[in-house]
């Protein structure tokens, strides 16, 4: 058997992974939370998209003390981005218990709101190495009560050179604590940094073909100066309903970006360069259908797990097969079947081999596409000027949209709740309905400033 059903859980968490329709586990919680949740050390080799969030996040929330507002489990992660995917996972999963505090303490975001959450007290932090050492500098944070701590996607801070950093908050946890640390790969300096934090550790890998997405990489020759003209022929010949496009500079993705949308494109940028709300926003609408493509840098890209990306395109060759690899993970993602696709310039051949020796390389211009297909983006994105804070659920919105503007629920995407804001994403058809009725209408008895983002 491979339900979760198998596992010694309280009723409450089975009944809630069966409403959040978890039943059968993947291969990473299968081999994983034998060990994890009798409490030892764990070093565990699996890819983003494996189900990793659930592995770490069942024996960490089985350990909380509710009644005991002291930081209990601390999870580390390399972006901002993967730190709020992470917490809204874990506040999923954590509905079999009231009362139950997860704070993201990540950098990009304001101090003072998280310096606020903290002095309410926390169960459980999720934050990016940084600025979790940024509160420990300020003594806003203390990690003296922790039972839990938990290294997502280790690899990847050490790439981005947070070995030191990761030490120093180590530091100041206690060593009578389970450390879980994933990672997509175990080379040298995971292998050092793992003997350093744990503890007779049990290994798992999972590489088998469950996990292994099933990506078809296609590779095309263009030309130098026609490599716009053939993006968009690969576009019109593979019609995706979302893509993301890689380029190895911000640059070239404002360069991109702006030759897309200027053709009639839904497309948006996303680069180091943006303002974290301006990221947030880009993300909301790739991910509710308000952007068809997005136009992203690596850096920028890390860490993103948005479901049903459609194809990959690498607009420009990447400098190495890792970079190559972690591109094309973006798309075939939980047993999805994806496409990645290359653009290939004359004197760029040679990285072809490097990457993937046996392929095959094809011409753009023997692609026929139908120029008149539209390829725009089926919903847009409105702003509630509300949320959580305001005692606001995703229920509320919907009921007002459904039975006081009179949508039906199938015109109604993507709903994202932050402190004060609401995103929702509204098919384009009926937007204008939505956007005036909702001026009129009340959400759970209050009337809301509502604003269009795109």
């Amino acid at each position: 058997m491979n339900t979760f059903a198998t596992l010694k859980l309280p009723e409450a968490m089975l009944k809630n992974l069966d409403d959040l329709h978890y039943t059968q586990m993947t291969q990473i919680q299968k081999e994983s939370l034998p060990f994890s949740l009798k409490g030892e050390d764990l070093i565990a080799k699996a890819k983003t998209g494996s189900g990793k969030t659930l592995a770490f996040g069942l024996p960490l929330l089985l350990k909380i003390n509710v009644k005991s507002f002291k930081p209990q489990a601390i999870v580390l992660t390399p972006t901002r981005e993967l730190a709020e995917q992470v917490m809204g996972e874990l506040r999923k999963l954590a509905r079999f218990q009231h009362n139950l505090k997860i704070v993201n303490l990540s950098g990009g975001l304001p101090m003072r709101p998280q310096m606020r959450s903290l002095e309410h007290g926390a169960h459980v932090i999720v934050g990016t190495p940084g600025r979790i050492q940024d509160h420990l500098g300020k003594e806003t944070l203390q990690l003296s009560s922790i039972k839990t701590l938990v290294l997502d996607e280790a690899d990847r801070m050490l790439d981005m050179g947070f070995n030191d950093v990761i030490m120093q908050i180590l530091s100041t946890v206690s060593k009578k604590r389970q450390t879980l640390l994933f990672s997509a790969t175990y080379e040298k300096n995971i292998k050092a940094l793992s003997q350093d934090i744990t503890q007779n550790p049990k290994f798992v890998t999972v590489e088998d073909q469950e996990d292994k997405p099933k990506i078809k990489q296609n590779f095309y020759r263009c030309e130098e100066g026609q490599k716009i003209a053939s993006l968009i022929t690969l576009l019109q010949f593979y019609q995706p309903k979302s893509a993301i496009i890689f380029c190895n500079t911000k640059v070239m993705v404002k360069e991109v970006g702006d030759a897309l949308y200027d053709e009639g494109f839904d497309a948006l940028d996303l680069h180091g360069d943006l303002e974290q709300s301006e990221r947030t926003e880009t993300l909301l609408q790739f991910a509710n259908g308000s952007c068809r493509f997005l136009v992203a840098t690596d850096m920028a890209a890390r860490g993103l797990d948005i479901k049903g990306i459609d194809i990959v395109v690498n607009y420009e060759m990447p400098q190495d097969n890792a970079q190559y690899v972690h591109r094309i993970g973006r798309t075939g993602r939980a047993g999805a079947h994806g496409v990645a696709l290359t653009l290939v310039t004359p004197h760029k051949l040679y990285k072809v081999e490097a990457v993937v020796p046996d392929a095959k390389i094809e011409e753009v211009h023997s692609l026929e596409v139908d120029d008149s297909i539209s390829l725009y983006a089926t919903h847009r994105t409105l702003c509630i000027a509300g949320g959580k804070k305001n005692k606001l659920r995703a229920g509320d919105i919907l009921g007002a949209l459904c039975a006081g503007v009179g949508v039906a629920k199938e015109d109604i995407g993507k709903i994202d709740l932050f402190d004060f804001r609401a995103y929702v994403g509204i098919k384009k058809e009926v937007f204008d309905k939505v956007f005036n009725g909702l001026q009129k209408e009340k959400i759970k008895g209050r009337s809301f400033r509502i604003f269009t983002v795109n």
